[in-house]
């Protein structure tokens, strides 16, 4: 009887090649096909390319995709920007326009009374020596001198108060980027069931879509956009009249109804990309953003994971988790080098859990670098 199984690939940004490489080393065992598909942020995107490219070339049209999305080491160093993170200009310089030319925007630039105690500190801070330090001086500039100037705040309410929702825009209906992906192959016979989540900000609900699934909305470009709609970092996507955001906030491997839509799986194995041992001090303001996001989603995958397993535990099912686990010394940068560490990385990985799936070992299996691999039931 032929093992049903399915592939959960976790959001992780820029580590998606870990699970690139181990899709790739997975795709050379014959017997391992995965007949259902769940996917979150990035192993979104990784999946639904995977499965719509021609048969055979899995591989090759991913690592091209994603390529595209990565830059060359000597272009990232001084632009550290993934080329599929554009910001919408045209939009922004709207709502800038329209913003200075609402006159609401120009009420309570001036609050006298605001004004008037800054002032009264600041003169105290200035006689008084042992307020001087730099916390003071600092608190100083921000609250007695930004603050109540009339012209920083509107530079500042200008700033985040405009209707620009996202540092950039990631779909437009007529985005050559997006028309490299076929999406009505992925609705073809012989093609694995593929599930993807999104989180509905109007109805206060994480939504699944699917290629194959009726119960769902359809896969499609606007969906895939949505459910790597990061808030802040991509601006949200709407679909008939509501906003969505990245579903992986809310579950980032997206067990979302796994077991319930497939009640007969024997097995789910988890590409989960991030780790918090891969959070590194940062040195500037790009390390600092990049731990600020994926220090959150690290811990949430983690923890999806053995709640996953605990569940599994308490309603006594038997499918086996097959978890391929995940290289530290990757970076977050979208450079070329970091893919190609990643995608080698998760091909070392995949192989040592392949070794030990297939000696039936359920402890952790010796790997041939840090990246240790491990299959639990």
């Amino acid at each position: 009887m032929a093992i049903k199984r399915a592939i959960c690939l976790a959001g992780g940004g820029p580590a998606v090649g870990l699970s690139l490489g181990a899709l790739e080393r997975l795709h050379q065992e014959p017997d391992i096909r995965f007949d259902v598909w769940s996917l979150a942020c990035i192993g979104a995107w990784l999946g639904i390319v995977w499965n719509q490219a021609e048969p055979g070339k899995e591989a090759e049209t991913s690592d091209s995709f994603f390529r595209s999305i990565f830059r060359p080491d000597d272009v990232y160093e001084r632009f550290p920007i993934a080329a599929a993170f554009a910001p919408d200009f045209q939009s922004e310089t709207e709502n800038a326009l329209n913003f200075m030319l609402d006159s609401s925007n120009y009420s309570n630039l001036v609050v006298p009374e605001a004004i008037k105690e800054a002032s009264e500190d600041l003169v105290g801070f200035m006689t008084t020596p042992s307020r001087w330090s730099q916390a003071n001086f600092n608190t100083m500039i921000l609250n007695d001198i930004l603050a109540v100037n009339p012209m920083s705040r509107f530079m500042t309410s200008w700033m985040y108060k405009s209707k620009t929702k996202g540092l950039s825009r990631i779909f437009y209906p007529d985005s050559a980027f997006l028309q490299q992906i076929d999406f009505k192959a992925l609705s073809q016979a012989g093609r694995p069931v593929l599930y993807h989540n999104a989180y509905n900000l109007t109805d206060q609900r994480l939504e699944l879509f699917s290629n194959k699934d009726s119960k769902y909305q359809p896969i499609r470009a606007e969906t895939l956009c949505a459910c790597s709609a990061l808030p802040y970092i991509e601006e949200p996507v709407t679909m008939d009249g509501k906003v969505y955001c990245e579903g992986a906030t809310i579950d980032t491997v997206n067990f979302e109804h796994l077991l319930a839509n497939h009640p007969d799986l024997d097995e789910v194995w988890v590409s989960r990309i991030l780790d918090r041992k891969q959070i590194r001090r940062p040195h500037n303001l790009y390390d600092a953003l990049n731990n600020l996001v994926m220090l959150f989603a690290a811990t949430t995958s983690e923890d999806d994971v053995k709640l996953f397993k605990y569940h599994l535990q308490e309603i006594g099912s038997k499918v086996k988790v097959v978890e391929i686990p995940v290289a530290h010394h990757i970076n977050y940068d979208w450079s070329w080098s970091n893919l190609d560490r990643s995608i080698r990385d998760g091909r070392i990985a995949a192989d040592a859990v392949i070794k030990a799936y297939r000696a039936g070992d359920a402890a952790k299996p010796s790997a041939a670098s840090s990246a240790k691999s491990r299959v639990k039931t």
